[in-house]
C-alpha cells in the first residue's frame, strides 16, 4: 500500500476530533479524518478503526500526528485556509511546473511559466486575502514525507497570512506570494542524492545545497510575468539579519522585508513537516526554536507578528494545565491564538471529568499550558531548516 503523500480533506463541517501524536495511538480507535494520496485516492476512510498494523505503517511513512474521533470534542471546527480545489489546482501546478523546468538549462530564456503561478496565486487570494481573521494552522495533518510541492504552497500561505497582516495592497500580496511559491524553485536543480538525504550534509553538499538560491534567481529573474522582487525572495530567503546568512551575508535592511517574511515561513514549515527521518515539530515548539533566532536571525517584531498570525496550540491537541488539568484545544481567538479555549477532560487527579466543560485562557489569565501529550522531546533534536 502506498502511503507517500498523505494529505486530509479539509472541511468546514462540525466533527468529533482529537489531534493525537501516532505514538500514542491504541488498536481500537477511530480515524477522524480521510486520508489521501496525492493522486486523490482514498487510502483510509474516515471510521476506520486502526489496527496495530496501521499504525505501524503511519509512524514508518514519517506521519506524526492524526486526528481520530472523539465525542468530546463534537463541536470543533476545524477551518481550511484556502478551498480543497485551490490546493489541488496549485499542487498540479507546481509540481507540473517545477518538474518542467527540471530539464531546462538556468539561461533558458524560452521558459514562460509566470502566467500560470499568477493565476494560481490569483486563485488563492480570492480565497484568502478577504479574511482578517487568518490564523495559520498545521498545514498537512498526516502528510507522509511531504515533498517541495507541498512545502512550496505551505510556505506560500504561511507568508501571505503575514503580509495580510502587515497591511499589504493587492499588488504586494501578489509580489510576495509568488515570491514564497518559487522560493525554493531552484532545488529543482540540486542533485536529488544530496537534495533528499536523511542524514547531516557533508560540507560540500552543503555548499552544493546554497546554490539553489541563485540558481531559483536566474531562473526567475528575467521570466515574463514574474515581479524582479519575487526573483529576489528565491535569491534572498536564507539571508538572516545577522550576516550569517547565504548566500552574499547581507544584513538587516539589505535584505528585503519579503525575503524576511518567506525566511520565517521557510524555516517554520520545515520545522513542523513530517519526514520519514525526523518527526515534526508541533507549532509551540517550531515557535521556541525561532525565538532563539530573536534579534540574530529574524527580526523581532517579525517574530511577534508571526506568533499573533499562528495556532501555536492547534485544534484538538491535548494540553496540561498549570492547575493540572488535562484538556482539548477547542477553540482560538483570532487576535490571541497563543490563549486558546480548553475543555477540561481530566481533573488535577487525573480523574475523567463527568462533565467536561471550557476554560477560555484568553479571560482566565492565571491558568496556562505547561505541556502536551505526546509532545516531541526535544525540540532541536533532528531539525534541519535549510
Amino acid at each position: 500500500m502506498q502511503l507517500g503523500g498523505f494529505r486530509y480533506q479539509n472541511n468546514r463541517e462540525r466533527i468529533k476530533l482529537r489531534l493525537v501524536p501516532v505514538t500514542l495511538l491504541r488498536a481500537g480507535m477511530k480515524l477522524g479524518k480521510k486520508i489521501y494520496n496525492e493522486n486523490g485516492m482514498v487510502l483510509l476512510s474516515e471510521g476506520v478503526e486502526l489496527t496495530s498494523r496501521l499504525i505501524e505503517r503511519l509512524g514508518q511513512v514519517g506521519i506524526g500526528y492524526v486526528y481520530i474521533e472523539d465525542a468530546v470534542t463534537e463541536d470543533i471546527v476545524i477551518p481550511e485556509m484556502i478551498h480543497e480545489q485551490t490546493r489541488a489546482a496549485a499542487l498540479q501546478e507546481i509540481k507540473k511546473q517545477f518538474q518542467g523546468l527540471s530539464s531546462y538549462s538556468v539561461d533558458h530564456k524560452h521558459k514562460y511559466f509566470g502566467k500560470s503561478f499568477y493565476k494560481v496565486m490569483e486563485s488563492i487570494l480570492d480565497d484568502i486575502g478577504g479574511r482578517q481573521d487568518t490564523i495559520i494552522m498545521l498545514m498537512d495533518i498526516g502528510a507522509a514525507d511531504q515533498d517541495l510541492y507541498h512545502h512550496s504552497l505551505n510556505v506560500c500561505l504561511y507568508s501571505l497570512v503575514l503580509g495580510i497582516s502587515n497591511g499589504y495592497d493587492n499588488n504586494q500580496l501578489m509580489e510576495l506570494g509568488i515570491g514564497s511559491l518559487l522560493h525554493d524553485i531552484g532545488k529543482m536543480k540540486i542533485s536529488p542524492q544530496v537534495l533528499y538525504k536523511p542524514g547531516k550534509l557533508t560540507d560540500e553538499e552543503y555548499e552544493h545545497m546554497k546554490t539553489h538560491t541563485v540558481i531559483g534567481y536566474k531562473l526567475l529573474k528575467d521570466e515574463p510575468g514574474i515581479p524582479l522582487l519575487s526573483a529576489h525572495c528565491a535569491l534572498q530567503h536564507h539571508e538572516r539579519i545577522d550576516g550569517s546568512g547565504y548566500p552574499h551575508g547581507w544584513k538587516k535592511d539589505q535584505i528585503h522585508e519579503y525575503a524576511k517574511w518567506i525566511g520565517l515561513a521557510d524555516s517554520y514549515d520545515a520545522m513542523t513537516a513530517s519526514r520519514i527521518y525526523k518527526q515534526a515539530l508541533l507549532p509551540y515548539e517550531a515557535m521556541e526554536v525561532l525565538y532563539a533566532g530573536a534579534g540574530t536571525l529574524y527580526e523581532q517584531r517579525m517574530l511577534e507578528a508571526f506568533r499573533d498570525c499562528v495556532a501555536i496550540y492547534p485544534l484538538g491537541l491535548s494540553v496540561v494545565l498549570n492547575t493540572g488539568e488535562e484538556g482539548v484545544v477547542v477553540r482560538i481567538h483570532p487576535k490571541i491564538p497563543q490563549r486558546p479555549v480548553i475543555r477540561i477532560v481530566r481533573d488535577r487527579d487525573g480523574q475523567e471529568v463527568k462533565a467536561p466543560y471550557d476554560v477560555d485562557l484568553s479571560v482566565s489569565l492565571s491558568v496556562m499550558i505547561t505541556n502536551t501529550l505526546g509532545a516531541t522531546a526535544a525540540p532541536f533534536g533532528g531539525v534541519h531548516v535549510d
